[in-house]
């Protein structure tokens, strides 16, 4: 069977192309050296579940530790949900918080974070609910009129 050049390379662009999109991958960037620096690692990787726009969302809280090489140790906790969430917007929020922990671990942590973290518990707060602008005040009626 005759080979196809162009198999080949769409097969290996594809293979690079998972590759680089795999929690793997993305766990070996630069490690995290501070807490602070791992905790924002976790809060880019949140994506909050789409919702009608008439859903203000929720916010939710987890408590969750990790291993020297930044996976995570034991079962996290959700220990704290938006009182006035339904029950559909619950599940939708725990199943968001679930991917995002999932894709974004094992996280790369320096030697000396990893040693620090390991077995701690981290409270996390994710917030997903929607930010209404401010409306902005007109202050025309403050600017003296000259006649």
């Amino acid at each position: 069977m005759p080979r196809l050049p162009g198999v080949v390379v769409f097969g290996a662009s594809l293979a690079i192309l998972l590759l680089a999109q795999s929690p793997r991958a993305r766990a070996e960037e630069k490690p995290a050296n501070t807490v602070q620096e791992m905790l924002a690692k976790l809060k880019r990787c949140w994506r909050p579940p789409a919702l009608p726009r008439s859903n203000p969302g929720m916010e939710l809280t987890v408590l969750v530790s990790f291993t020297r090489h930044g996976e995570i140790f034991g079962h996290p906790k959700i220990v704290h949900e938006s009182p006035d969430a339904s029950d559909d917007d619950r599940l939708q929020y725990r199943l968001a918080l679930m991917k995002t922990l999932e894709s974004c671990t094992p996280m790369s942590l320096t030697e000396g974070l990893g040693d620090a973290v390991a077995g701690r518990p981290f409270r996390i707060r994710f917030d997903g609910r929607k930010r209404t602008p401010k409306p902005t005040e007109r202050t025309t009626w403050l600017i003296p009129k000259i006649l």
